[in-house]
């Protein structure tokens, strides 16, 4: 046998006997520290731009200025105790200018920073060259698809965060702390309340998932950044405009926005959930749909910048 010919024998031999431990043709083992660590580097790619920083700045001002608008109007002479349950309630405890601040910002400012942030994540790097390096590394398309849609939930996670908070801070001080009543006329402690905040953030933060799989798949079809940050923010927009006609009661159930301000019923005693679950159960369902449609155009798409 010449040398050429016991080289090619041995090579499939050693390739597997090493498969597992080294990089075999072109490919890295799929490990949970490998995906943790691709994640980490998501995490600290998303939260490191100066974009992401300042729409976590607005978002955290917001409540601020909601806090202040509903004292002063408060303490006018002229108010004549009106506006929405929400914002009447703020009045009498701060607590619920939580609820109060993730009412006003779910239908707008926390989609459209949600959108911007999806919308970027395949996109902008293939835009700056990036990804094309990355999938080179390599970090398997699938993986790192999956990295991004974790990143993108944690998110939404961190921007609901940034409203609650910063509403919680603003409330205890511009307004007095106790006893919350519900809306369905209940009285519960504090305490309680303080508990059902945080599940009312979780539940706005969850609420946003499907967004985050939209955002993505728009994001696999157009290597612009700019382009794919601005469709998806648009059919956001598009999205309420058909939700708030009820002609189109036909289509409504299944637009991804039309359950979003269901977490009031989680402030009555007892807490209603049945409209919850089809929040979430839908959002689960675009998360799946929009989920596949990003790994099939991602997985097969002929990345060349």
């Amino acid at each position: 046998m010449s040398q050429a010919e016991a080289s090619r024998a041995e090579a499939p031999r050693a390739g597997t006997e090493r498969a597992g431990t080294v990089l075999v043709a072109g490919r890295r083992p799929q490990t949970a520290s490998g995906f943790l660590a691709l994640f980490r580097n998501e995490l600290h790619l998303t939260f490191r731009r100066m974009r992401t920083k300042v729409l976590l700045g607005i978002l955290a001002v917001l409540p601020i200025l909601i806090g202040v608008v509903v004292k002063l109007n408060t303490d006018s002479p002229h108010d004549g105790g009106g506006g929405p349950s929400f914002i009447a309630q703020t009045t009498q405890n701060g607590l619920f200018l939580v609820f109060t601040a993730l009412a006003v910002a779910l239908p707008v400012f926390l989609p459209m920073t949600v959108g911007v942030v999806a919308g970027d994540s395949v996109a902008g790097e293939a835009a700056t060259g990036t990804l094309r390096y990355l999938l080179v590394a390599p970090a398997g398309r699938t993986r790192l698809l999956a990295a991004k849609f974790t990143a993108g939930l944690v998110f939404c996670l961190a921007a609901t965060a940034a409203v609650a908070v910063t509403a919680l801070a603003a409330g205890a001080a511009l307004f007095p702390l106790g006893e919350v009543t519900l809306i369905s006329g209940d009285t519960i402690g504090f305490g309680d309340a303080l508990l059902r905040a945080v599940l009312v953030a979780g539940v706005v933060a969850v609420s946003l998932a499907g967004l985050v799989a939209i955002g993505l798949f728009v994001s696999t079809l157009t290597g612009s950044g700019i382009a794919a940050m601005a469709a998806t923010v648009g059919l956001v927009i598009t999205v309420q405009i058909l939700d708030a006609f009820p002609q189109l009661d036909a289509i409504r159930p299944f637009l991804f926005t039309h359950y979003w301000m269901n977490f009031s019923d989680l402030l009555r005693e007892p807490m209603y959930w049945d409209g919850v679950w089809k929040d979430l159960g839908l959002q689960a369902a675009y998360v799946a749909v929009f989920g596949s449609a990003a790994w099939a155009r991602f997985t097969s798409r002929d990345i060349s910048a």
